[in-house]
């Protein structure tokens, strides 16, 4: 996220767009250590998964290795135990 926002400063100007609210449920641990990246990186929530989907269309990695070992952390003190094999496959209690 940090190479990102250097790239954008040396860019030019922020683009302005038009955000809306959603209601979107999400799995409540994967919740939880996304809103706690988001407060590592001092980012809101919505910043946050903008982001991680914006790299996902061009196909990039979001996340730096830093990063990364971060969320392996954040996984372990939530508890959170998916990957991506789990995907689409989820039920509800």
């Amino acid at each position: 996220m940090a190479k990102t926002r250097a790239r954008r400063a040396a860019t030019g100007a922020a683009p302005i767009v038009e955000r809306v609210q959603t209601g979107v449920r999400l799995e409540k641990r994967l919740l939880k250590v996304l809103k706690a990246l988001a407060e590592v990186h001092d980012i809101t929530l919505g910043d946050l998964l903008e982001g991680i989907v914006l790299h996902a269309f061009e196909g990039k990695a979001p996340f730096s290795r830093d990063s990364l070992a971060k969320i392996a952390d954040l996984r372990r003190i939530y508890g959170l135990d998916l990957d991506a094999s789990h995907a689409h496959r989820l039920r509800e209690r």
